[in-house]
């Protein structure tokens, strides 16, 4: 079914929030986007047909909704401002496959709602318009839940994208990248204008996409511990892993241990964190694991 308006473009845009006396909340990052062609490659590079079904988080006044719902089989969507409830029921009136859920993403059951809303076998995605301010706990979430998800695109920060994509050896590789591709292959595939925004954010986006691993690509003895090892190995950047891991480690070894264990897995103190790739850090991760047990 084809819309006679599309809800992406700037007069629409406009006619709704003035319709409702919509005001933007900054504390909630709403910028709505406007482009209906930027909605229909993200789902074209989401991998989104008629038999998908998909989570949205953030669906604002429903122009990303929208376009699911005319690909996809079925759309979840959840919406943590209570003021645009009774929007989307109008702008969506249209469409029988798009279920509003008015919680907050991050104390939500996935599981549970994927469980009441899709078949057993279906495919489902993840898409996501997300506040620059709360990206990285949304997304964190969402891959610690090991949620039986496909894939999650994600419109975000482009610095942030360029960070949770990037290559050991480079400005951008840290720790957020580590923890993203543990779970996921990533990779930017467009970069989105601030100018396709209402209201024009102050950073241009990039549309990353997360295809979920059956299985990690190291393995670690314990992940929660793997993290935290990456985190402290990234706390000064100009550092060398020797200094970090002496400092992170202060209560429990003395810097020689710490030199002795990095010799006995054949990794040099003297590198800096952005050098190691997910292998090294968790070879580490584990002989220090099994040492402190």
């Amino acid at each position: 079914m084809t819309p006679k308006k599309h809800i992406a473009t700037p007069i629409r845009t406009k006619e709704i929030l003035n319709k409702y006396v919509f005001s933007f909340k900054k504390s909630l990052g709403q910028n709505f986007l406007v482009d209906v062609n930027i909605l229909k490659n993200i789902i074209k590079h989401a991998g989104i047909d008629r038999k998908s079904g998909v989570i949205e988080v953030g669906p604002g006044i429903g122009a990303l909704t929208e376009q699911l719902a005319i690909h996809a089989d079925k759309v979840v969507a959840f919406e943590i401002d209570q003021r645009l409830l009774p929007i989307l029921q109008d702008t969506l009136e249209d469409y029988n496959n798009i279920q509003i859920i008015h919680e907050d993403i991050l104390e939500a059951n996935v599981h549970e709602v994927m469980e009441a809303h899709f078949e057993t076998e279906q495919p489902v995605h993840i898409i996501a318009n997300l506040p620059y301010y709360i990206t990285t706990p949304i997304l964190m979430k969402l891959l610690k839940d090991k949620l039986p998800v496909s894939s999650l695109t994600v419109m975000i920060q482009k610095e942030v994208a360029e960070r949770m994509a990037a290559k050991p050896n480079t400005k951008s590789y840290g720790s957020l990248t580590i923890a993203v591709q543990y779970y996921t292959q990533a990779e930017v595939m467009m970069s989105v204008p601030r100018s396709v925004f209402m209201p024009q954010p102050n950073v241009d986006s990039s549309v990353l996409h997360l295809v979920k691993r059956d299985v990690p690509p190291v393995h670690v003895e314990d992940e929660a511990y793997f993290f935290a090892l990456v985190q402290a190995c990234f706390g000064q950047r100009r550092k060398t892993l020797r200094n970090n891991l002496t400092r992170y480690f202060e209560e429990t070894y003395d810097k020689e241990s710490i030199n002795q264990k990095l010799e006995r897995i054949d990794i040099d103190g003297t590198r800096r964190a952005e050098s190691l790739n997910m292998q090294e850090f968790a070879t580490m991760a584990n002989e220090f694991y099994n040492a402190d047990k």
